[in-house]
C-alpha cells in the first residue's frame, strides 16, 4: 500500500483521485486545499488530515516523514497555473507525482521538470485518460494497420456549457488556465498527436473568451477543431434534449463514439502508473506545445 497527498482537494476533478487511489488499494494521509468545502472526502478516506492553509500542511507532512512515514506520491488536482510549482513541492519532499491535465502551461516547463527529476531521482505522471480509452485505443490500432502515407480528414466539436461564474474564477483568466484549449482541448490534442503524429502546423480561426477553433495539421491527419464553452453554440438538436454538452470526432465522415467510458479512466490510469506504465512529462510535451502555440497565435 502506498501513502499518497492531495493538493487540491475542493476542485471538481479531485474526487476521481480520490476514487483512483481508493480503487488501487491505497491510501490518503493528508490533503490540502484554501476552500473547505471537501465533503467528498468521507466518501473515500474519512481519516485523511485535511489542511487550508499551505504552510500547516507542508509542516505536517514533514513530521509525518520525520516520524518515518513515507510519502509515496504526491496528486495534484490544483489550479492550472500552480501545477508546476506543486510538482517542484512534490520532488523535493521525495516523493513521485501525478498531476491533473494540463501538466503545466508551457514547454518549456517541462524541459525545467525533466531537469528536477533528474537531481531528485523521482517521477512525474500526468493524467493522459483519452489514451486508455477503449474506442480510441481501437481507433489507434486501426490507423496503425492502415495506409502508411494516408492524411486523414478530421472534424472535431466539443461544446461544454459554462455559466458566468467561469469568466470570474481562474478558469477564465488565460494567464492562469491557459485559455479555452488547455482547459478543455488538451486531452483531444493529445490523443490526436498519439495516433496521427507529431503536429506540423497550427492555424487559429476564431479566438475569443469562448470559443476557439482552427485547423492542426499532424503527420497523418488534418484535423477541423471548434472547442466552445457558450451555450449558445450548441446544436439546435442538443438544446432540444436539454443537453448542455456536445461531442463529436468524426474521421472521413465517419462518427467515433466515445462519449461514454470516461468514468473509471482515472483509476485505469493511476494502475498503469502504480505498475511503472503510466505517461509522463515527454508523453505530455507535444500536447503542451499545441494549446501553447494555439493561445499565443493572435
Amino acid at each position: 500500500m502506498k501513502n499518497f497527498i492531495l493538493i487540491g482537494a475542493a476542485g471538481y476533478i479531485a474526487p476521481r483521485h480520490m476514487k483512483a487511489i481508493k480503487e488501487t488499494g491505497n491510501n490518503l494521509i493528508a490533503a490540502y486545499d484554501p476552500y473547505d468545502g471537501v465533503g467528498i472526502m468521507d466518501s473515500y478516506f474519512p481519516q485523511a488530515h485535511f489542511f487550508t492553509e499551505f504552510e500547516r500542511f507542508d509542516r505536517h507532512v514533514e513530521k509525518i516523514k520525520r516520524a518515518g512515514t513515507a510519502i509515496d506520491y504526491v496528486s495534484i488536482c490544483s489550479p492550472n497555473y500552480l501545477h508546476d510549482s506543486h510538482i517542484r513541492y512534490g520532488l523535493r519532499i521525495g516523493a513521485d507525482v501525478i498531476c491533473e491535465k494540463p501538466i503545466v502551461l508551457n514547454p518549456w516547463n517541462i524541459d525545467a521538470l525533466i531537469e528536477l527529476e533528474g537531481e531528485y531521482k523521482n517521477e512525474v505522471h500526468t493524467i493522459l485518460q483519452l489514451r486508455h480509452h477503449e474506442a480510441i485505443l481501437e481507433l489507434k490500432n486501426k490507423i496503425i494497420n492502415g495506409e502508411v502515407d494516408k492524411v486523414y480528414e478530421i472534424d472535431l466539436t466539443y461544446i461544454t456549457s459554462r455559466g458566468n461564474w467561469y469568466y470570474t474564477s481562474w478558469k477564465g483568466n488565460e494567464e492562469k488556465s491557459g485559455g479555452i484549449a488547455s482547459n478543455i482541448g488538451v486531452h483531444f490534442f493529445d490523443m490526436l498527436q498519439w495516433i496521427f503524429g507529431p503536429m506540423e502546423q497550427a492555424t487559429v480561426d476564431i479566438k475569443t473568451k469562448d470559443t476557439n477553433s482552427g485547423t492542426l495539421q499532424f503527420k497523418q491527419a488534418k484535423v477541423n477543431w471548434y472547442l466552445s464553452i457558450n451555450a449558445n453554440n450548441l446544436p439546435q438538436q442538443a438544446k432540444k434534449n436539454g443537453l448542455s454538452t456536445f461531442r463529436t470526432l468524426s474521421i472521413e465522415g465517419e462518427e467515433i463514439e466515445f462519449s461514454k467510458g470516461f468514468t473509471d479512466l482515472h483509476t485505469v490510469s493511476y494502475q498503469h502508473i502504480l505498475d511503472g506504465k503510466g505517461y509522463g512529462l515527454a508523453d505530455a510535451k507535444n500536447s503542451i506545445e499545441i494549446v501553447s502555440k494555439i493561445r499565443n497565435q493572435k
